[in-house]
């Protein structure tokens, strides 16, 4: 790209020193963005952490959704993967593929939103690479931060007899996007809080940090609850049950969907909630109980490990509920 400006958007250099060099911070191996490369150094006792994201234009976000929630939910679906392994983020690397239309105005307030949540978050940016596409913007994100040494919650680890537990709620995100595809003008206050979930994730980064030595296996839900704990299920070689009666909806979603069967499955597979889902040995649940308290964190008990392959919900009578899909896919 050219350092000129057109079209009313700042050249790559400009853009790099006006906008992105000053959330560098205090990292000193950032260089003020200014090399190649950024050098980073884990403190002692401690287990780099490395995760990349990315959101595309049309798929994960709107053109018309504000600049600086798509800002922050390019950082927080990183933060959230964070959060369900129990790690902290540190610094952070940004890729964008840019098409024609972002302009400095819209930088201004993109770069406004990743401000706001380093302060939230504690991480700062050590680097990352601009091109220009004819497609759909991309924003990818690659965050890298630190768990103590060994004590990374990993997928696999569930065993026969632990308790399946999420965190928040479940299905709001999908509610909220539901009403953007709606297209009205105006919505009421429970409305937005559906539009909000979806708009910014709100990660468990402090609850995540308590489940270490707590949670037996962990992942975000991102693709959907029954997808993701399917996941979890594959690693960890057993078969997950999901209660569906015990599958937590807000009271906003219950306004837009209702409370049957038939809403309770699609929020389980709607995706973009980005809580955490975990399982732990039953001798553990006092101790999640007071890590729910600490950091003010609801936290559900859905189900059960057993053996077997798999995840499934199960209705009131204890029948297997059938799925056409179980969550958002890629490909």
């Amino acid at each position: 790209m050219t350092n000129s400006i057109s079209n009313g958007r700042p050249g790559e250099f400009e853009l790099i020193r006006n906008f992105f060099a000053p959330l560098s911070g205090n990292i000193a191996g950032a260089f003020g963005l200014t090399d190649d490369v950024a050098v980073l150094t884990a403190p002692e006792g401690h287990d780099i952490v490395v995760k990349t994201d990315a959101i595309v234009e049309g798929v994960h976000f709107h053109r018309s959704d504000p600049p600086g929630t798509i800002a922050k939910k390019a950082l927080r679906v990183n933060i959230s993967d964070f959060a369900a392994k129990g790690a902290r983020p540190g610094a952070w690397l940004l890729a964008l593929a840019l098409p024609d239309w972002p302009d400095t105005s819209w930088f201004e307030r993109f770069v406004r939103g990743l401000a706001e949540d380093q302060e939230v978050f504690a991480v700062a940016l050590a680097g990352g690479d601009t091109v220009r596409t004819s497609g759909m913007l991309t924003i990818v994100v690659t965050m890298t931060g630190f768990v103590p040494d060994g004590a990374v919650i990993r997928r696999a680890g569930a065993a026969a007899g632990d308790i399946v537990y999420v965190t928040g709620t479940i299905g709001d995100a999908g509610g909220g996007f539901d009403l953007i595809q709606a297209s009205a003008r105006r919505h009421t206050a429970w409305q937005e809080e559906l539009i909000s979930r979806y708009l910014i994730p709100r990660p468990r980064l402090a609850f995540g940090q308590a489940l270490r030595g707590l949670a037996s296996a962990a992942l975000d839900v991102s693709d959907g609850l029954i997808a993701d704990l399917g996941h979890l299920a594959d690693v960890s070689r057993v078969r997950v049950e999901i209660a569906a009666e015990s599958i937590p909806l807000s009271p906003a979603l219950r306004q837009l969907y209702g409370d049957d069967l038939a809403s309770i499955m699609r929020a389980a597979t709607a995706g973009d909630d980005y809580e955490i889902a975990f399982t732990a040995p039953p001798a553990k649940s006092s101790a999640i109980a007071k890590a729910a308290l600490q950091t003010k964190t609801d936290v559900t008990a859905v189900g059960r490990v057993v053996a077997g392959a798999g995840a499934v919900m199960l209705d009131a009578q204890g029948r297997e509920v059938t799925f056409i899909h179980k969550g958002y896919t890629h490909f």
